[in-house]
């Protein structure tokens, strides 16, 4: 089909990029959709970028006929990110996949903004460094940056935030930025790194991302221990956290959550409030944590300690904990989840984890919760038929009753899945509106036409 922007950006598009440009329906649509629970909002076209300088030219020609520009990673965010709300072009950036340089006595890789987290690992293999930063979805490092995405490992290595050293991004008006050199610290003028983490491709196109690296622990262990309650399974990591233990992983799955992940992953799991723990370092400081966790986790109720030192055995526990998302959807075929995502201080944790399986309680629609706990960031799975209105409302309104709770409690909307379209009515709730005041400046500043992901995180004054 013709896009619905101006004929010549289309001859134009059409001429520079042949057939990594496209308009057809099959791949509009698998740009349209993400794992919110939106209906798809199409782009007009695609575009297929393989260097920083097509999307300079990309974005030079978009600029002149003011169309949208939303670029698009693995596609597996859960906000709407990637929805093109007013039409306009899809920026995928799949084919922009080189790891450019690996700087191992610096601790430091530098990649295209389409190289995956598992293909950065698997590039470092052999330098026994690795980058621990795991949403569960093989996401781009791209998209993970613009997201500001932590994960299972959060709680010991931080976030994208943390771990984030320099950006390459395209502005609006096509120019090139360098945000930092690879100098592990630097006080030379305003941290544009830290505000493109997590602007989620509303203020540039992030092109490439120099990230810290880790050695390989020398000694790795896993386990899991169930409790009868999950405040007892949340209160053991609270312990555990304000000793100062540096557990490496800290995740809790509810019982309904296990019975998903059993009857998906075929796994034996117990059915009850569970912990899956990891403990990295040398082989001593392993079996000490390890062993001082058990003790706290026995004071919580928590039995049966079941240990995997193998990798093969931790690859399998951890494949479990990341299939939780999509084991939950199968617990309702054909439905969509409305993902919740607070987080809030450790100390206030365990009350606001009972507020919410309190408010769940009350609600017909399955709702599993897991959640990297060790960082006080949970997650609800409400499940919805797409189709039915009053469950779409009620799973909103378990959402919104849900933040509240977290905002109470000094918490945050979001731990780790960004804004993007679903979120947005919270930030003022958060933040008050001076700071979305601020926020719509440094748009209007970044992108005064308004060209890049627009709609999302703040809406215009």
């Amino acid at each position: 089909m013709e896009p619905r922007f101006p004929p010549a950006l289309h001859q134009e598009l059409k001429n520079r990029f042949a057939e990594r440009y496209s308009t057809a329906q099959a791949v509009r649509e698998h740009h349209g959709k993400d794992e919110s629970p939106y209906d798809p909002m199409l782009p007009d076209a695609v575009v297929f970028v393989r260097t920083t300088q097509e999307i300079i030219e990309l974005v030079h020609a978009c600029e002149h006929y003011r169309v949208p520009l939303i670029p698009y990673g693995a596609g597996s965010s859960i906000e709407g990110h990637l929805l093109a709300l007013q039409g306009g072009i899809s920026i995928d950036m799949s084919q922009m996949n080189q790891v450019l340089a690996v700087n191992a006595e610096d601790l430091t890789a530098t990649v295209q903004a389409g190289v995956t987290r598992k293909q950065l690992n698997q590039e470092l293999k052999s330098s026994g460094l690795f980058f621990p930063i795991d949403p569960g979805a093989d996401a781009t490092l791209g998209g993970m940056t613009a997201t500001r995405a932590s994960g299972t490992n959060a709680v010991r290595y931080g976030t994208m935030r943390e771990n984030v050293l320099g950006l390459t991004v395209v502005t609006a008006q096509g120019k090139v930025v360098q945000t930092s050199r690879r100098a592990k610290k630097s006080s030379a003028g305003y941290d544009l790194t830290r505000l493109f983490v997590g602007s989620e491709g509303t203020l540039g196109i992030i092109t490439e991302v120099t990230v810290k690296l880790y050695p390989q622990p020398e000694a790795i262990s896993g386990a899991t221990v169930h409790f009868p309650t999950v405040a007892d399974a949340v209160n053991t990591v609270i312990t555990t956290i304000q000793l100062g233990i540096p557990i490496a992983r800290a995740e809790l799955l509810d019982s309904t959550t296990l019975r998903a992940i059993n009857a998906y992953s075929k796994t034996q799991l117990p059915e009850q409030p569970t912990l899956f723990l990891e403990f990295h370092g040398s082989p001593a400081s392993v079996e000490e944590q390890a062993q001082t966790v058990q003790q706290i986790a026995q004071e919580h109720q928590g039995a049966e300690f079941q240990w995997a030192t193998q990798p093969e055995q931790r690859s399998k526990l951890w494949q479990a904990r990341h299939d939780a998302y999509f084991a939950a959807l199968q617990l309702k075929p054909g439905c969509r989840s409305v993902t919740t995502d607070v987080c809030v201080p450790i100390s206030r944790l365990a009350e606001v984890i009972e507020t919410t399986r309190q408010l769940l309680s009350g609600s017909s629609l399955p709702a599993p919760l897991f959640g990297h706990v060790g960082d006080g960031n949970f997650h609800c799975a409400i499940l919805v038929d797409p189709n039915n209105a009053a469950e779409l409302a009620e799973a909103e309104r378990l959402n919104e009753a849900i933040v509240k709770t977290a905002l109470e409690h000094d918490g945050t909307c979001t731990g780790e899945h960004g804004v993007g379209l679903h979120k947005m009515a919270f930030l003022a709730q958060e933040h008050g509106s001076d700071m979305l005041d601020l926020m719509r400046a440094i748009k209007q500043a970044f992108d005064p036409l308004g060209i890049l992901n627009p709609g999302k995180i703040v809406s215009p004054a």
